[in-house]
């Protein structure tokens, strides 16, 4: 595992590769469409997470997807006052433009699934609790299968 020379460089590219393949086999084998998924689901989540919450989740990611979920982060004028379901994953859906069609309820689950199976379960706990109940809804149940792998 030596493609760029840094040991931390390295790190992240794994993990997140690790991370685009569990999205690609709920979204299919197109990485591109994967990390837009990714992104998609990040961004719409960190928009509505307290502010606290939304520093304390970035901690817990690897480094390369740490930079896609601040990327374009705006914190003043956040967390959105949006509830419903619906309504979270409509943007899902609006950040997916510009790719081939993906079904946003199917890209949120797969992310958060990523989300459950590498990041630490208690902070994960905290994230759902945060959330409305249509939103938790579309959380995979466990809440305890976090790896804590961020690099």
């Amino acid at each position: 595992m030596n493609a760029t020379g840094l040991d931390v460089f390295d790190k992240t590219l794994h993990t997140t590769n690790l991370w685009l393949e569990q999205i690609m086999a709920d979204l299919g084998p197109d990485r591109q469409v994967a990390w837009h998924a990714l992104g998609a689901v990040l961004h719409t989540l960190r928009d509505r997470l307290p502010l606290g919450l939304v520093v304390h989740l970035g901690a817990e990611l690897p480094m390369l997807v740490r930079g896609l979920y601040y990327d374009q982060w705006h914190p003043s004028d956040k967390p959105l006052k949006e509830r419903s379901g619906e309504e979270f994953l409509k943007h899902v859906q609006e950040r997916l433009a510009g790719v081939r069609p993906v079904n946003a309820t199917t890209a949120t689950q797969s992310v958060f699934g990523v989300l459950d199976h590498y990041v630490n379960p208690d902070q994960i706990g905290k994230v759902r609790d945060a959330l409305p109940a249509d939103v938790r809804r579309m959380w995979p149940a466990s809440g305890t299968t976090g790896r804590h792998a961020a690099a």
